[in-house]
């Protein structure tokens, strides 16, 4: 895995500082500890630093091919490279090396932009052309890889892996993009392509973008789109067969490698399939990582431990302080822009751990966006099946005015926390389906956002991030079209950058087969009815995976990757809270409404209401923003 950084002259062929585009590629060393370089000439900079993990001996970045008319940056793994390959050297291509760089380059030469069509894996690349004086950016279809960007005023185009790269440029204005502070604390990420500085922006998954001299607007292209072409009627057996081998072929071609291999292994249903495919295709055990905690209700290792001993794999479990808070901000030095995950940091820490056992890892990430494994999921269906039941006005009018009257008991049994499903019943299905994911309510917002933040808001809501992609969702039944909004919104800004993030800064390379185009293009077309079936969800998967492992592991409930940070915030944390929220910072910004944050603080800190997600996000906010240096 790598790192990749540039520059492009939209207006001529300036010749660009050595030492700025080091400095740029630099602040990503990280990402590429093994190796790094930079290649300039009149017009174009580009930088790479490298994780070497196959064709360890040769590969270096910037690679040219062997005309030297075109030069390379990458990051990423293409998984089919050597069928590719195979088929370029029918073509009368001469390789240099065994890496998949090269492929990319030929690839380029051959097919054009349709290169990207052909690639199967991840990846975040670009292509400089001598002979047509153009860049060409691509990004691999989920968003595995991250690619930033932006346009400066004076016609330079600069890129990068993390934003970091490109607010090491003196060019870069840091204005803060007000839409993406309401859709960071409707959402806990900003949602590609927006980034939270008004003038970078992050090239969205399965897009990509040619640049030309003499350019003056940029158009990025979609190449891909998750399918979702349902076909009803299919026999549940053969499914079941289709499923494990289609998943273990997703899995085996991502066992390729000349460095040390294993899986995350956390005990739930995605990461256990992963490690039992992986250990019927190899002969050695497989490396396997987990992380527990000194906390019961956060630990799930027991399970994890279970499918370690009945695969036979090298397992190590490290155990994480549920006090764990201290890397508040180095996250959000590693993340650039404000993340609100909070299990960022087990995440962090079973890269940390995994990292000095093995180079890459497997996870079980997309599971439950692909096969509905949420329980946000099952809530929606059932609200969606009351709204069509009963009128708009009606839903509106009774509901609306239950989840107004209705007392909020975070406090209280979940059976008793009615408030937020009133209020969901009186909304539409996107609007309902916000409420349920956000990690703040549209009234709490709207009370926290001071009056000038509302003003240069001009009405935007987070909820248009939804709209749009549900005008464009090519299935519109009710559980497909919040898949695809999850594959759109949360799979990208939130899981696979928190994976990227913590994974590279252990110099770790994460690959995710259950997101392999292919697997992923065939299961999006499974009936709505064999991902949930009642409140089963991931349905069909569990029952393809039954032989291979246990009913405890497989139909337990869902603990997710959580951290306590609702006793962190009545204790440890609650001085650091009042120096940075109330009193530090965010006071000054401008942005927020002082008593209201206050209140949020206190009512939180009495235990009146559960805000820790709220108050983790403004805090993640402030670190962020104080080390990017913006100001509102």
């Amino acid at each position: 895995m790598c790192g990749v950084a540039g520059m492009f002259d939209l207006q001529g062929q300036r010749e660009f500082d050595r030492d700025l585009l080091q400095a740029m590629n630099q602040t990503q060393f990280h990402r590429g500890p093994d190796e790094g370089d930079v290649f300039l000439e009149a017009g174009v900079a580009l930088g790479h630093r490298r994780l070497s993990i196959i064709d360890l001996s040769s590969g270096q970045q910037p690679m040219f091919s062997a005309d030297g008319n075109l030069c390379v940056v990458y990051n990423g793994e293409i998984y089919n490279f050597a069928d590719l390959a195979g088929e370029l050297r029918a073509k009368g291509y001469t390789f240099r090396t065994r890496c998949d760089t090269e492929v990319i380059l030929y690839a380029w030469q051959e097919w054009g932009e349709a290169c990207v069509e052909r690639f199967r894996g991840m990846f975040a690349f670009a292509i400089y052309d001598r002979r047509q004086q153009s860049l060409f950016l691509a990004r691999d279809r989920l968003g595995i890889k991250p690619l930033y960007y932006s346009l400066l005023p004076d016609g330079t185009f600069i890129f990068g892996s993390e934003m970091k790269v490109l607010t090491a440029h003196p060019g870069l204005q840091r204005r803060l993009n007000y839409e993406a502070v309401e859709d960071y604390f409707a959402l806990g990420y900003v949602p590609d392509p927006k980034s939270i500085l008004r003038d970078v922006h992050k090239l969205a998954p399965g897009y990509c973008l040619l640049l030309k001299r003499g350019l003056t607007e940029l158009r990025p292209r979609q190449y891909w789109d998750v399918p979702f072409q349902i076909e009803e009627g299919r026999d549940e057996q053969a499914l079941q067969t289709e499923l494990i081998e289609r998943l273990s072929d997703a899995v085996k071609v991502r066992l390729v490698a000349e460095v040390p291999l294993g899986a995350f292994l956390s005990g739930g249903v995605d990461s256990s399939a992963v490690v039992a495919l992986m250990s019927r295709l190899q002969t050695d055990p497989v490396n396997t990582c987990s992380i527990g905690f000194d906390v019961k209700q956060y630990d799930e290792t027991s399970y994890a431990e279970q499918v370690a001993r009945q695969y036979g794999t090298n397992h190590k479990v490290s155990t994480v302080d549920s006090d764990d808070f201290d890397l508040l901000d180095e996250l959000a030095a590693l993340y650039d822009e404000p993340f609100a995950d909070s299990s960022a940091i087990p995440t962090y820490r079973v890269c940390q751990a995994a990292r000095e056992n093995v180079v890459v890892a497997l996870s079980g990430d997309g599971g439950d966006e692909l096969f509905a494994g949420y329980r946000r999921h099952r809530w929606h269906m059932n609200e969606e099946k009351l709204r069509a039941r009963l009128p708009y006005g009606f839903r509106s009018s009774v509901f609306g005015l239950a989840g107004r009257i209705y007392p909020k008991m975070d406090w209280a049994p979940r059976v008793l926390r009615a408030k937020s499903t009133l209020q969901a019943l009186a909304m539409d299905s996107l609007d309902a389906y916000l409420s349920t994911v956000s990690i703040s309510s549209a009234t709490d917002r709207d009370k926290l956002f001071s009056g000038d933040l509302k003003a240069r808001l001009q009405g935007y809501q987070a909820v248009e991030n939804f709209r749009h992609h549900a005008a464009r969702a090519p299935a519109k039944d009710p559980l497909s079209l919040i898949q695809y909004i999850d594959m759109k919104t949360y799979l990208p800004g939130d899981i696979l950058t928190k994976v990227d993030r913590a994974s590279m800064a252990h110099s770790l390379e994460v690959r995710v087969p259950i997101l392999d185009h292919e697997f992923l293009g065939w299961a999006s077309g499974l009936p709505p009815d064999v991902k949930l079936r009642g409140q089963e969800g991931k349905y069909l998967l569990k029952k393809s995976l039954e032989p291979y492992l246990s009913r405890d592991v497989l139909y337990r409930d869902k603990m997710g990757f959580g951290v306590p940070l609702e006793r962190w915030f009545r204790g440890p944390l609650k001085e650091r809270i009042n120096q940075n929220l109330l009193q530090g910072g965010l006071a000054d910004m401008g942005l927020f409404d002082h008593d209201a944050m206050k209140q949020v603080v206190d009512q939180h800190i009495s235990g009146q209401r559960e805000h820790s997600a709220l108050i983790w996000a403004l805090l993640m906010f402030e670190s962020s923003t104080r080390q990017l240096g913006i100001s509102a």
